[in-house]
């Protein structure tokens, strides 16, 4: 679930900056991830800590430390870093992106434009390549602001969770848990 939403602040962050150094303003941006249990019940959760930044050479990164993860429950956010994320030997996710520095220089503050950015996901020691789609607005010559443009799903299976879904559902007593998670993701940098 928080792959999603890993992928979706990076590619935000990554279609937001330009020629000149950018860091994500995290008290204004937000990843969430969508959890569907038991067929038909979905949760909204988000991760309290972000980083991340691009450079004037159009390198983009971005950190979500996991222990960072709110789904509104302590308990279940207890689970999630200990059984599903185990923080102590992968406390973050990271994601990398190539951002082409004159998608961002071209933009004027009001302006606003969409792209769709490779990007590279780093989580639970495995690694998977995602195109993501973001809407970039300039809001000032020195504020971007990135968000998902359509909502990115991110499959567990790919980063080695589905035992950690799993040992959730089991504990639980759920009926299932899905390991197709919707990412969304609103990121505003600021040089």
């Amino acid at each position: 679930m928080f792959i999603r939403t890993l992928l979706g602040a990076a590619l935000l962050v990554s279609a937001s900056g330009a020629m000149a150094d950018w860091q994500l303003n995290a008290a204004n941006s937000n990843v969430s991830f969508i959890s569907v249990k038991k067929g038909d019940v979905a949760e909204v959760h988000k991760f309290k800590s972000l980083e991340g930044k691009l450079s004037e050479q159009g390198d983009f990164s971005l950190n979500i430390p996991l222990a960072s993860v709110d789904t509104g429950i302590e308990i279940r956010d207890e689970r999630m870093k200990s059984m599903l994320f185990e923080v102590e030997q992968f406390p973050s996710l990271t994601l990398s992106a190539k951002i082409e520095p004159s998608l961002v220089n071209a933009l004027k503050p009001g302006e606003i434009t969409k792209a769709e950015i490779p990007a590279t996901v780093e989580l639970h020691g495995k690694s998977d390549k995602l195109n993501v789609e973001v809407t970039v607005a300039r809001v000032s010559d020195n504020t971007l602001m990135v968000s998902s443009s359509a909502m990115l799903i991110v499959n567990a299976a790919n980063f080695g969770l589905t035992a950690g879904i799993e040992k959730l559902r089991e504990l639980a007593g759920l009926s299932a848990i899905s390991s197709a998670v919707p990412v969304s993701f609103v990121l505003t940098l600021e040089k």
